[in-house]
């Protein structure tokens, strides 16, 4: 169980440097990587309660960072 939330923490960290680094989101580095890690986090929970996933921890950490990257609402911002 341990092992794999330092998996998820990871993954879901070189996700979050990779997509400002590659101008997907304009956030900034460490808000981007912060945005990912929470979004697995809560991914990564909501497995080990309900179940719910794509059946590898890894892919459901790049899913879920990803998809939190999108969810929060960056184009407002100036």
């Amino acid at each position: 169980m341990f092992p794999t939330l330092m998996g998820t923490v990871i993954i879901a960290g070189i996700v979050g440097y990779a997509s400002e680094r590659s101008n997907f989101t304009h956030n900034g580095i460490l808000q981007s990587i912060i945005i990912c890690i929470g979004g697995a986090f809560l991914a990564y929970f909501v497995r080990l309660m309900f179940g719910f996933g794509f059946g590898s921890p890894g892919l459901n950490a790049i899913a879920s960072s990803i998809g939190a990257l999108i969810i929060v609402p960056t184009h407002w911002r100036k």
